[in-house]
């Protein structure tokens, strides 16, 4: 039960025990605290809201009062809310065993910086255009933001927020000193020329480098903004400034990206000590891997590598289905195909005589043993429950988001792994974002992605298991990373 009062001041701990800057445990990354401590923050209202002191009891307690709070401030950001509330209550653990906590968790219900610029380029026809551009910088206690940057009719303030969010913990796991953020504009490239799509980076550049560069804010590749987009920024960015970055840090590193195929790669990585840990391996399972972009090539790419058999592709048209797996020439034709802005996956048919289009109707009937989804909130329930039913045991998330909650309660009832994001995705982060002056040769990413992948995995399983939460991956890479993010926070005061 949550109690309230009207500030009465015998309810008050004493002023001496408010300050953030004694919230840093003496244990070590997950340091204990002794439960007389714990009393003394439970004694301290989490919240004040119109008049009203909220405390808290319990673990659970304080995760309905955050994301009653939530709510309250960003009623109009439901993608936002969705990701707030996934987090918090995978910290229930945390809130319980260590209250304090519960105030870090809620200076993060606000991002530090919030942008919206307009970005007007001129068409092929002579025209002016107007989009609308953002640069959401969410947390910087672990270092410069860094996150991506997404074109499309899809991208709102909303998506950037939650996008922003999970960044800062994604970004939090890597081990390197790097914040999260998020940005893009609702710019869609796939109904502009290559000349507009050159025109519309330079401009949406000359506004966003008022917010970005080396040591503030590291800029990365996202949806429908490749190695090609990226290249018109840089370039619009060394016009515009002085401040360079250097060559292999982050996104603003010359122009070309080093290593693209590290975001399909890291998921890949992290399902193979997953399965080695329960000794199995990766040669011979089937795996459905839905998009067709760079992140799902490459995600396809690497099980090749590692002796799986990559089922599936797919796009908004629909997919195909190889059932002796995508061997690496028919991978190379596909690559080639969605090569050409705007090409469909089912020109693909037309080059394989075993290849079928659509069939099963669904993507989700295709039996294998894992799935590699990549597009945000594309697996719901009812896609879990198919995949279930078709023989599928474990899930692991290729893209941002790409399993809804309710799809990650019918997991849990049917007994299916789920690999998270922010885990997944935090070792591509890890070498993408690499300060090396030289870059890592194509001949060694693998290992490195490999050592990465064992890295990530056994924090987030031993975090899991720290907690009471034992093999749900999801509540271990949700306390890693936040933990990690709240003790540095903790040591910088109330900022």
């Amino acid at each position: 039960m949550l109690l309230r009062s009207l500030g009465r001041a015998t309810r008050r701990a004493p002023r001496a025990l408010s300050s953030l800057t004694s919230m840093t445990p003496s244990g070590g990354v997950h340091g204990s605290q002794k439960s007389v401590e714990a009393r003394s923050w439970r004694q301290k209202p989490l919240l004040r809201v119109h008049g009203d002191e909220l405390y808290f009891k319990t673990g659970s307690d304080a995760v309905k009062l955050l994301v009653n709070e939530a709510e309250r401030r960003d009623h109009d950001k439901p993608l936002f809310l969705k990701q707030f509330a996934d987090l918090v209550k995978k910290l229930q653990p945390v809130f319980d065993r260590s209250p304090k906590y519960a105030w870090l968790a809620k200076i993060l219900l606000e991002p530090e910086r919030c942008v919206s610029f307009k970005v007007t380029y001129i068409d092929d026809w002579g025209n002016a255009r107007t989009n609308r551009g953002w640069r959401i910088q969410h947390c910087s206690a672990l270092g410069p933001y860094g996150g991506g940057l997404h074109f499309g009719r899809h991208v709102t303030e909303d998506l950037l927020r939650a996008q922003s969010f999970d960044a800062t913990f994604a970004n939090a796991l890597t081990g390197r000193r790097l914040g999260g953020a998020a940005g893009g504009a609702n710019f869609e490239p796939s109904l502009a020329s290559e000349a507009e799509i050159q025109r519309f980076c330079q401009a949406f550049m000359t506004e966003l480098q008022k917010y970005v560069g080396p040591g503030l804010d590291l800029p990365s590749m996202g949806v429908n903004c490749g190695s090609t987009e990226i290249g018109y920024m840089y370039g619009q960015y060394k016009r515009t400034s002085t401040n360079l970055s250097k060559h292999g840090f982050g996104m603003l590193w010359g122009g070309s990206v080093p290593h693209p195929e590290v975001h399909g790669y890291g998921p890949v990585a992290f399902a193979k000590h997953y399965l080695e840990n329960k000794g199995d391996s990766l040669v011979g399972k089937r795996c459905l891997v839905t998009g067709s972009g760079k992140v799902a090539l490459a995600v396809a790419d690497y099980l090749v590598k590692e002796g799986a058999l990559p089922l599936t592709l797919s796009d908004t048209s629909g997919h195909v289905y190889e059932e002796q797996g995508l061997k690496p020439a028919k991978l190379e034709q596909i690559s080639t195909i969605k090569a050409e802005r705007g090409a469909r996956i089912g020109r693909y048919i037309v080059a394989s005589t075993t290849a079928r289009y659509n069939d099963p109707a669904s993507i989700w009937a295709v039996p294998c043993d894992l799935a590699f989804p990549t597009n945000s909130g594309e697996l719901d329930e009812h896609a879990a429950e198919a995949l279930a039913l078709h023989g599928c045991t474990t899930i692991v998330d290729a893209g941002y988001a790409p399993t809804t909650p309710g799809a990650l309660s019918s997991l849990k009832k049917l007994g299916v792994t789920h690999c998270p994001f922010r885990a997944t995705l935090a070792i591509g982060n890890a070498l993408a974002y690499t300060s090396k002056e030289e870059q890592i040769i194509k001949a060694d990413i693998t290992d490195e992605i490999d050592r990465e992948g064992r890295r990530i995995f056994e924090e987030v399983q031993r975090s899991a298991a720290e907690y009471n939460a034992r093999g749900d991956l999801g509540a271990g890479a949700a306390i890693a990373s936040f933990l990690r993010v709240a003790n540095v926070m903790a040591s910088h005061g109330s900022v």
